[in-house]
């Protein structure tokens, strides 16, 4: 089974470390809009939410590729773009409902997370651990054991209260 990219929304401070260090590990440069991983602020609910590829099994962003350049790999859980057959037409962009895949002005293509090829380096450098690269399996059991803690602490509360 493949590993991916969970984020832990109560850790991100919105630091933006993430994008720096994409851009820097896959274009040379800190420049974040070279970056695969976006921050983004919920104002409303003073919320940062990083935003990247979530390396679907079937990728919206392949659908509607009229040259097939974008694939699912089974074996590494990746969603690949395939340059040299990309026609840079830009509908995967369009296609992707998280707003993942985006566009690099001086390369002039499409840019995506590959997690860094199964290194991911937004989460070694992640300062306050928000991101983490797991299993889909141990990213549910994360998710049951927060969320009964959760319910364990209200349920105290409110016996306290009584």
């Amino acid at each position: 089974m493949s590993k991916f990219l969970q984020t832990n929304l109560d850790k991100c401070t919105g630091c933006r470390t993430c994008e720096i260090v994409c851009s820097l590990t896959h274009s040379g440069e800190c420049n974040p809009p070279k970056s695969r991983i976006h921050v983004t602020r919920m104002k409303m609910k003073g919320v940062m939410v990083p935003v990247y590829c979530k390396q679907c099994v079937k990728p919206p962003c392949a659908k509607n590729c009229s040259v097939n350049a974008i694939r699912h790999d089974a074996e590494t859980g990746m969603v690949l773009v395939d340059y040299q057959t990309c026609i840079r037409c830009k509908n995967c962009i369009q296609d992707c409902p998280f707003g993942a895949m985006t566009w690099d002005t001086d390369a002039e293509k499409v840019i995506k997370c590959d997690l860094c090829g199964g290194k991911p380096q937004c989460v070694k450098y992640c300062i306050d651990k928000a991101l983490i690269f797991t299993q889909p399996s141990e990213a549910g059991k994360q998710k049951r054991n927060s969320y009964s803690a959760a319910v364990a602490r209200s349920y105290l509360s409110k016996s306290k209260e009584a």
